[in-house]
Parts: structure tokens; C-alpha cells; sequence
């Protein structure tokens, strides 16, 4: 197996299989594709002609750099063609019995020599190669989708692979200039493994009705700075192969966050499978698009929520770095914001912070010396909440502790004037435990903003079952006014982000206390395979490993789900005083500043 793997045939020609031609084409590789259809090897051709005079008119590649790549290419629809080949990638449908087909025939065709990677990102590895006359020259070589542009590709051995096929495949994925990860066999692998139970997590919360499409996609993009939603994940994915993926990962381990969310079972059933069927969650202008077109589930733009309370003053109830965020917010919107602490030194020193910050603002041409001052100026410290008295809107951002949260609304709830709206930026404690803190529970309502509140353009705005109508329109229209994207949920526990965002970091962390993968793989296999902005080990540290698991065993609590139990790993950092980056150590260390 000591060929140098020059010739690749890549047996399936859809959309993943094409895209992998193209890769190793443009990477001076001899590439034979084959599809049965022939109709699939023309679109295959078509597509590489199309993306190779793109890549012309870009001045990325030569005309005769182009000519050389589409050279280097041939099509056909007979395995046999693969006869010459160092390395076989099969990317046909997710099926055993389909595979298991292709690599019957492959034993007969390519030579002893060769190396057979399926392209599975769901079926068992091991499986197919125990079918196959050469079990030890067989590997998975797991792509994301699109090949051309994603650089992640997960190297899967089994416990039956050839430690020179791995290493020949893994040098040939960095000559692709790909970063290959190696990992053992399992459903999902790393990547499909913690994103697949964050999906299915997400298509129950739709399918409770807990939150609507368009609000848990626009949570996930805002408040996580995911480059897709969920849903819209799925449909891109396919509904079906999703139910596969999760099949598959409910099968090893009979985890209920695995166990596929039954909407997608009657989804793929009748046959709304997504994009490529131009229905899934949301409905497409046609089978292949990408464009979203309205249906009866599109919430009207011009819809309201009925008639909202008058705000023109705010007051921020805390000190810290979100209290003197939010301010900053309200303020720079227009709004006269009393800034209370406890004590009038601790206001002082909050708005200072503000002041720094849109001093930043002007360094960075964001906005005028003016507009700071007039910004500023709107801003009143304050050293006891009395200050709330003729406040509109009371919004609390105190420590995420309910007593303190309760006693802090009770005294709300004699300061501040009868129709003042009472909110609390909680982001795991029950908004109806602060509500009935107070005589008035109806005019209480979470307003859970993300950090750093000035950047982050999350809302997400929780209603309990007291909350009245025109406290819900007010806070919707405020949040708006300060050029936030509100969401709507319901009070429970870690609202639309959290309750999706911890089980998936919780998952990550199971993943390294089972010795599966590093630290460093997981979180390249997210950051590469995910377009996630962080890895979750980079996520955990940064938000705090306390924190982490205060909210992990909120959700345990509250779904008593086993598999919400926080990761034993998590509770032992924690006891050992590892909270992550603001200790100087968690999951990795940090340089003292």
C-alpha cells in the first residue's frame, strides 16, 4: 500500500461525489468517476466545466490550468472502470445493502493494492469492510458538503484498517489541502455526531410548538453565530438521510437526544425531504432551490401583537459587564436609562465602563465624539433602585441566583409605578418565580439578551402564562427600537439557546471523557465541518465552566432526561476550581494576564 494515490475513482456522481472529483482534480489527481446513471456523469462533467470557468473569470486558475484539470477527468457508467485505480471513494446512497453492492463488485475489479474509502457519514465502517474480500485496505473518508470549500474530512479506521492505508489516505487529504481528522468508528463520527443530536433536538422543539421555525433558526444564527439555522440545516441536509444519520446513532447509543424527533419520520414519509424535494420545514420555489418562498406557516411582516405600553425611560437594575451593556443599548437607541447599583460608587463605575466602550465606538468610526457625549449624557447612576420610581420599563441584570432575583423584584415591585413593565435578563432561572415575587405578575417578562449585549443582536423575549398581552407587544416594539432581532419563547428551562446550544456541549465533552476524540479534534472537526466560530471547548471555557454546568443541571432538571446529566468530566473541573479562561485554566490553560 506503498502506492503514491494518483488515480482516484470516485464511485457515485450526485452532488457530495461530484464535488470530491473536483477537489482532487484541481489537485492534479487522475479523477475516474462512475455513476450508473449517465445522465449523472454528464450533470458531473457540466458541473466541473462550470466551476473551473468560474474559477477562469476569478483569475484564480489559468485557461490552460483549466483545460489541464478538465483533462484529468473522466466519466463513466461501469464499475470496471476503476480497475486502475490506487484509491476507490464510494459516495453512493446511505444504504448497506447499496454499498455493500459496490464493494462486492470492487473486490473483483481493483487491484490487492488498492484502497477502498466509503464516503458513509452514518453506516458502520467496520460493517462494510468485514464484507469485503480485503477488510484491512478499507477505511471511511467522510467529505462535507461542499467538498470543494469545507476542509474538514474525518478519517475513519476500524478496528480491522491498515495503519498504511489510513496514513496514505490521511497525506493525500492534506495534499488537498484539507485538515483530515482521525477518528474511530462510530455513527456520525465527530462532526455528524454532536450536530445531528443539536438538530433532532431542534426539530422537537419545533414539533412541541414550543418556538416557530423562523424564531429557533434566527436563535441559533444570532445567538450562536451559526452560519445556518437548524431547520433550515435539515432541509439543506435531506429530512431523510437526517432520519438515517440519527437511526444509526440511536441504535449504538440508545440515547433519547438521538432517538429521531418523530417530525422527521413523517416528514421524509411524505416525502418532504427538504431542498432537494422543494418542501421540508420550509417550502423552496422549486426541488433543488435554495430560495425560502412564504407558505401558510409565514408569520405575516406586517402582523402585530397587539397594542404596546408607551416606554420613553428604562432603568437597568446591576453593575456588571451585561447591566452596563444593556444600558449602553437603551441609551444609544434614545432612550433616558437610570443605571442603579448597589451603591451610588458601583453606578459610577458602570458607567464608566460604558463610557469606555463608546469611546471605543469612536476610535473605531462607529459613531461621532456627539453622539458618545448626547449618549452618555442620557445615562443617570443611581445607588438604590428608588431611582426606578417613574421608569417605563425595569429590566434587571443581576447574579443568575433566583433568591437574589426574587427579593430584587419584590422590591420592584413597591419602587416602580403601576404599568411600568418588569423584565429580567435570566437565562436558565423560571421567569414566573421572579413574576410572583411581585403583586402584578402580568407585567413581568424575560428579556434574555446575549453577550456582549452591544454586539449581539438576540432577543430572546420569554412569556410565562401571566404574562399579559400588551407587556408582550411592548417588549417585542422596544426590542425592535434598540435594532434587536426578538424571538419568541416560553418559559422553561434555557429558553431556544441554551436548551440547544449545553446538551450539544455536554455531548462533546462525553465524547472526550469516552477517549474518542482530543480536545483539539472536536473542536477543529466543529470549527472546519460546522462553520461553527468556536470550537465547544473554546465555547465552554469562555462562558465558564460554573456557568456551563449551572445550566446543564437546570436542563437535567427540568426535562429529567438522562441524557441531559452534565458530563462527570464537567463536575470534576468545576470541583477543582478549573472554571476556564477567567481562572486561567479549564479545559486547556491560559497565560495569566
Amino acid at each position: 500500500m506503498d502506492t503514491p494515490l494518483s488515480t482516484i475513482a470516485v464511485v457515485g456522481l450526485g452532488t457530495m461525489g461530484t464535488g470530491i472529483a473536483e477537489v482532487l482534480a484541481r489537485a492534479g489527481r487522475e479523477v475516474i468517476g462512475i455513476d450508473i446513471s449517465e445522465a449523472a456523469a454528464t450533470r458531473a462533467i457540466t458541473a466541473l466545466e462550470s466551476a473551473t470557468a468560474r474559477s477562469v473569470a476569478r483569475e484564480r486558475i489559468t485557461e490552460e490550468e483549466r483545460r489541464d484539470i478538465l483533462a484529468r477527468f473522466r466519466a463513466f457508467s461501469d464499475l470496471q472502470a476503476a480497475a486502475d485505480a490506487d484509491l476507490v471513494i464510494e459516495v453512493v446512497p446511505e444504504s448497506y445493502e447499496v454499498k455493500q453492492q459496490v464493494f462486492r463488485a470492487l473486490d473483483s475489479i481493483v487491484r490487492p493494492d488498492a484502497i477502498i474509502a466509503t464516503g458513509t457519514n452514518a453506516l458502520s465502517v467496520t460493517r462494510l469492510a468485514a464484507d469485503s474480500a480485503h477488510p484491512e485496505r478499507v477505511l471511511g473518508l467522510h467529505f462535507f458538503n461542499p467538498a470543494p470549500a469545507m476542509k474538514l474530512v474525518e478519517v475513519v479506521s476500524s478496528v480491522l484498517t491498515a495503519p498504511q492505508a489510513v496514513a496514505a489516505v490521511t497525506e493525500l487529504a492534506q495534499q488537498l489541502g484539507k485538515e483530515p481528522v482521525s477518528v474511530g468508528d462510530r455513527p456520525g463520527f465527530v462532526a455528524d455526531g454532536l450536530l445531528f443530536g443539536y438538530l433532532n433536538q431542534a426539530a422537537a422543539m419545533y414539533e412541541a410548538k414550543y418556538a416557530s421555525r423562523e424564531d429557533i433558526d434566527a436563535a441559533m444564527k444570532l445567538g450562536c453565530g451559526l452560519p445556518m439555522g437548524p431547520l433550515a440545516l435539515l432541509d439543506l441536509i435531506g429530512i431523510d438521510t437526517a432520519r438515517t444519520v440519527l437511526d444509526a446513532m440511536y441504535a449504538e447509543s440508545h440515547d433519547r437526544l438521538h432517538a429521531p424527533a418523530p417530525i422527521l419520520k413523517q416528514l421524509s414519509e411524505a416525502g418532504l425531504t427538504g431542498r432537494k424535494s422543494g418542501r421540508g420545514f420550509y417550502t423552496y420555489e422549486a426541488p433543488g432551490s435554495g430560495a425560502v418562498v412564504r407558505d401558510a406557516l409565514t408569520p405575516l411582516e406586517t402582523a402585530t401583537t397587539g397594542a404596546a405600553r408607551e416606554v420613553r425611560s428604562v432603568g437597568v437594575a446591576g453593575s456588571g459587564t451585561m447591566a452596563s451593556g444593556i444600558a449602553e443599548v437603551f441609551a444609544k437607541a434614545g432612550y433616558d436609562v437610570v443605571l442603579a447599583a448597589r451603591s451610588a460608587e458601583k453606578a459610577e463605575t458602570a458607567k464608566a465602563r460604558i463610557a469606555k466602550s463608546l469611546a471605543r465606538s469612536v476610535e473605531k468610526g462607529r459613531m461621532t465624539a456627539e453622539a458618545r457625549e448626547e449618549t452618555l449624557a442620557r445615562v443617570t447612576p443611581a445607588g438604590s433602585l428608588d431611582a426606578f420610581a417613574e421608569v417605563d420599563l425595569a429590566v434587571e441584570a443581576v447574579a443568575e441566583d433566583l433568591e437574589i432575583k426574587q427579593q430584587l423584584f419584590a422590591t420592584l415591585d413597591k419602587v416602580c409605578k403601576p404599568g411600568a413593565v418588569l423584565a429580567t435578563t435570566t437565562s436558565s432561572l423560571p421567569v414566573v418565580a421572579c413574576a410572583r415575587a411581585t403583586s402584578r405578575p402580568q407585567d413581568v417578562i424575560g428579556m434574555h439578551f446575549f453577550n456582549p449585549a452591544p454586539a449581539m443582536k438576540l432577543v430572546e423575549v420569554v412569556r410565562t402564562v401571566l404574562t399579559a398581552d400588551d407587556v408582550h407587544a411592548t417588549v417585542r416594539e422596544v426590542t425592535a427600537r434598540i435594532r434587536k432581532h426578538p424571538v419568541d419563547c416560553g418559559d422553561r428551562a434555557g429558553f431556544i439557546v441554551n436548551a440547544l446550544l449545553f446538551p450539544y456541549l455536554n455531548n462533546a465533552i462525553k465524547m472526550v471523557e469516552q477517549h474518542y476524540a482530543s480536545l483539539d479534534d472536536i473542536d477543529a472537526a466543529m470549527k472546519l465541518g460546522g462553520g461553527y466560530p468556536m470550537g465547544p471547548f473554546e465555547l465552554l471555557d469562555v462562558v465558564g465552566l460554573d456557568v456551563s454546568l449551572a445550566i446543564e443541571q437546570v436542563l437535567h432538571r427540568e426535562f429529567r432526561d438522562p441524557g441531559l446529566a452534565p458530563a462527570p468530566l464537567l463536575e470534576h473541573l468545576v470541583a477543582a476550581g478549573c472554571l476556564g479562561r477567567k481562572t486561567g485554566r479549564g479545559f486547556r490553560e491560559y497565560a495569566r494576564r
